[in-house]
């Protein structure tokens, strides 16, 4: 009853249109809008981009025409991966998975946070779930058997997604690609098969093709491989969460990464989380501190990272809501100060502090989503 007396009074301040969208009255603190937080809404008739201003005080009001027209078509259920939502390297687009129509969007992002979609255009494959960008290269990954793959695209200046020719790699039936990502200097490229506990692991050429590393796929360390992050302060060390150990058993691997792409364990990991279903994993921006979110136990553990990339398990902290949430996927803004999760149970989003290893969740949290949704994939702007 606590969850949803404090999400219903966020439901009552959206006035629910036709055709699902809602609208917004005009925000009585705009001017200290810091920022904007987007999530997938993955609706089934049309897919839409809800869109909010972030305020300084980690409190969240609804963009004006917000949520926008992604183009395609979300499949109004839920969808398990991470990066399901991307921001370009320039800061002027949104890229978006419309997992139901086997399409991806693009989507300007306008001055004051409002979103104009570009185009749309066939992801490759079947059930796009994932989306990794650097500088103009971007890859996508669709989980759907059939057409399973990654397929590479260049994105073009005025929001143009062109597919690149010869860049699909295959996968079997049953991968269950949950993740695809660049390291910082975009020379390597890794996905997390959480269907066959495997992770693929490549170096990328200047052609913007992928060449797989010797030995890979590479086996997991753990069943269900699925978060996925490069540490950002060090792009030859990759973090990945093991998702499906059952309960109270979910660990993190560590990987030094070689230039070819090849995986390597780093000290004693896998490392414990004495948690259940770690799925998302996020990164500190000065790379001290992982977090991941157990979305079994509604909970978000921290660890320190040491230089070589061992972890230091420091605590969990629980999720409010309980499990009645359904958190997943986790993104932190650009100054590191606040951590936004998608609560895909709830319809809802979760916003945190971030004061180092401390996290401290809003007072006003969750925000509710518009009705409808189905959300995976968060970007915080």
């Amino acid at each position: 009853m606590r969850l949803m007396a404090r999400i219903w009074p966020r439901i009552a301040v959206l006035a629910i249109a036709g055709g699902g969208l809602f609208t917004a009255t005009a925000s009585a603190h705009r001017f200290d809008v810091v920022g904007h937080v987007y999530v997938n809404d993955n609706t089934a008739s049309g897919n839409t981009i809800v869109g909010f201003d972030r305020h300084a005080d980690g409190t969240l009001t609804p963009l004006a025409g917000s949520p926008f027209t992604a183009g395609g078509a979300g499949t109004g259920a839920g969808i398990g991966s991470q990066g399901a939502l991307q921001v370009s390297d320039d800061g002027r687009y949104l890229l978006a998975v419309d997992a139901g129509s086997n399409e991806i969007s693009v989507l300007r992002i306008r001055h004051d946070g409002d979103l104009a979609l570009r185009g749309v255009v066939p992801s490759g494959g079947i059930k796009p779930v994932s989306i990794a960008v650097n500088g103009d290269l971007v890859y996508v990954a669709n989980a759907g058997d059939g057409a399973s793959n990654y397929t590479g695209f260049r994105l073009h200046d005025g929001g143009a997604l062109v597919p690149l020719a010869g860049s699909t790699v295959s996968l079997p039936d049953g991968s269950q690609p949950g993740d695809v990502l660049f390291n910082s200097t975009g020379s390597n490229l890794v996905g997390a098969r959480v269907g066959t506990s495997l992770i693929d692991s490549f170096s990328v050429g200047r052609n913007g093709r992928l060449t797989a590393a010797a030995g890979s796929p590479f086996p997991a360390q753990g069943p269900g491989p699925f978060g996925s992050e490069f540490r950002p302060t060090n792009p030859a060390q990759l973090f990945v969460s093991n998702a499906h150990g059952g309960a109270g058993n979910g660990t993190v691997s560590a990987f030094a990464v070689g230039r070819d792409g090849a995986l390597t364990s780093i000290g004693s990991s896998p490392f414990a989380d004495f948690q259940t279903a770690p799925c998302w994993v996020e990164i500190s921006h000065d790379g001290r501190y992982l977090f991941t979110v157990n979305t079994g136990s509604a909970s978000i553990s921290t660890y320190a990272i040491t230089p070589r990339g061992a972890l230091d398990l420091l605590g969990s902290t629980p999720l409010e809501g309980g499990t009645a949430l359904g958190s997943e996927d986790a993104r932190l803004a650009p100054d590191g100060r606040t951590l936004w999760i998608v609560d895909s149970k709830a319809d809802a989003i979760t916003g945190l502090s971030v004061r180092g290893a401390t996290l401290l969740e809003f007072p006003d949290s969750p925000t509710a989503l518009p009705l409808g949704a189905a959300p995976f994939g968060v970007v915080v702007n």
